[in-house]
Formats: structure tokens, sequence, C-alpha cells
């Protein structure tokens, strides 16, 4: 529809100007130090710019985020295990520190092609896989093509399927046209109610914390791709049915499920248990302190399920 292509040519406009074409931005808001102490890394995809954190030596462990967030969600995560291997966290275009490229749609299946990218010019090879929410399904669009070069996966809340029914019904309302479309573009819903709402532990809701999701999206404009990805919920279920029929292909990867207990009716025991059917060597972690946002709610479980998985894929010789 005709204000959806505006919407997005506004958008475009106020994050990409021609200079930040030819050389990399500068960071588009302000993050304390403290809690985001990392070097910024700047991808030029196509006429945009892909952010990124890449921290430590040793195995790459990719880790992706979903709807709203961006690398800033992994914060804890990439400090604790910085001494142990290679971090690496996108902001997805569009999202965080990054600018999307003049023709992007902000789908799902172009984030997993911009994922992808980066992967090919990382180099990135026989790494540990990391994702929750919309990064299930991005994260694994790109290993059932190239399973040999995943050593492992830790899954968080997410899917990678058809959506279910109270999934259907959250993307046309979420999603919707003209409701979900004035929630995300001029409430800014997610960043504001559905993040705080994803995390299970209020001592973690702090003003600081809950401002860093927000400041990305200043402007109706900024927050036109939070409100494509509840709409793609159901506009991608032929995308999502081609990447379930081809999880087979993972079935002999290690795997650790960390499950947030507390994230219905987004994210349900239902949803974790297809999870392993699909990933048979995995082990599972039920969070009963923690939502939809486990790497807020309980990080240092994040960070021994990582552990976990370069424990398990250990080769003989290889340095701990």
């Amino acid at each position: 529809m005709l204000a959806e292509l505006l919407l997005t040519h506004t958008y475009y406009l106020s994050r990409v100007t021609p200079t930040m074409r030819s050389t990399a931005p500068n960071r588009p808001f302000p993050v304390s130090a403290a809690d985001y102490p990392f070097e910024d890394h700047w991808f030029a995809y196509r006429d945009g710019w892909i952010h990124y954190v890449d921290e430590g030596r040793g195995v790459p462990v990719l880790l992706l985020h979903g709807n709203p967030t961006w690398s800033f969600l992994y914060r804890e995560v990439i400090k604790a295990l910085g001494t142990e291997c290679r971090l690496i966290s996108p902001d997805y275009p569009g999202f965080g520190f990054s600018t999307p490229p003049s023709d992007f749609r902000f789908t799902p299946r172009e984030q997993a092609r911009a994922i992808a990218t980066l992967i090919e010019h990382l180099g990135l090879g026989d790494f540990v896989l990391v994702v929750q929410d919309w990064g299930g399904p991005i994260g694994l669009s790109y290993a059932i093509d190239r399973p040999r070069n995943i050593r492992g996966i830790v899954v968080m809340n997410s899917w990678a399927w058809r959506p279910s029914v109270p999934q259907t019904l959250f993307s046309w309302v979420m999603g919707g046209w003209p409701l979900g479309y004035w929630l995300q573009t001029r409430r800014n819903f997610f960043a504001r109610r559905i993040v705080p709402r994803g995390i299970w532990q209020e001592q973690k809701r702090t003003p600081d914390i809950l401002d860093a999701y927000v400041k990305p999206f200043p402007t109706p404009a900024a927050r036109y791709p939070t409100w494509v990805f509840p709409r793609h919920i159901r506009k991608s279920r032929h995308w999502l049915n081609q990447i379930e029929s081809r999880l087979s292909r993972l079935s002999s990867l290690p795997a650790q499920i960390l499950w947030g207990r507390h994230d219905e009716p987004g994210f349900r025991p239902v949803e974790m248990r297809r999870w392993q059917r699909h990933l048979p060597l995995h082990e599972t972690e039920v969070l009963e302190d923690a939502s939809h946002f486990v790497q807020e709610d309980r990080p240092e479980r994040l960070v021994a399920a990582i552990r976990r998985i370069l424990e398990r894929t250990r080769t003989p010789g290889e340095a701990k």
C-alpha cells in the first residue's frame, strides 16, 4: 500500500545519507560504555551498513537477535566469554546501529540474506550458532544450507516453522493494518511495551537497559521494521515451512536448548518440544525465572550453554 512505501522511503532518507554510503557511519545514538564497551565494526552491505560486535579469539560464536532488539541484548554474554572464544553479534539492517540498503524491505528472508552475506564476508567456519526469536529462522535458514559449517546450536525461545494459531493471531494484530501499523510506527509498541514484558525479573528492567531498546527507533519511519517482523509471522509462512522441511539436516549437531518458561502465549513448551524433536542431540534447560529475553533474565545460563557446546565439540588437541 502507498503509505507503507512512503514510510519505507522516509525511513531510508532519515538514516542513510550519501556520505554514509561511502564511509562507515558513526553510532546513531549513545549507549553506556559500561553496558556496551565494545569496538564498532561495520560491513558495507550494498548502499547500507551492517554494524556488528566482534570480540575475542578462538571458536566463532554467532549471536543472532530478534525483534526489536540488537547486539546490546548479548552484551553480558560477550563480556563473560570474551577470553574464551570469538563472539560476533550483528545488528540486522534497520536495527541497532545498522542502516539498510535503499531497496531493503525488512522481510525476514532479506534479513537472512544479509546475515549470510556477513558470514561469508567474515569467513566464518565451524561456528556455534546462537539464536532467539526471529534469530531462529534467520540463523537456521543459513544452517540448513551449510550444515557442515555449523559446530553446534544454542536455541532460546524461538521457532522455525509455520506459525501456530496464537502466533497467527498475534501477527494479525501486531503486524496488521491499521492497528498494528499504528501501534508500531506511532507508539513504538514493541520497544516500549513488549520488551519490558519479555523480561521476567523486575530488577533487570532498569531505565538504562529499557532505554537502549527504545533509542534505535526515534521516529515513526525508523519503527517501520518492527512492524514488518510481526507481519511476516504469517506472510512468510511458505519460507518458514521450507526451513522446517530441511531441519533434519541438523539432526547430528549437538544442541543446547535454553527455554524461558514465562513466555506464553509467545513461545510455549510445545515449541520447545518441537525443537527437541528436530535436534535430537539436545540438552535442555527450562528456566523458571525467565521469560522471552533469556539473555536479560539469565545471561549466565546462556554463557553456560555456550560453554557446554564448546566442551561437547572440542577436538583432541584443541585449546580449552
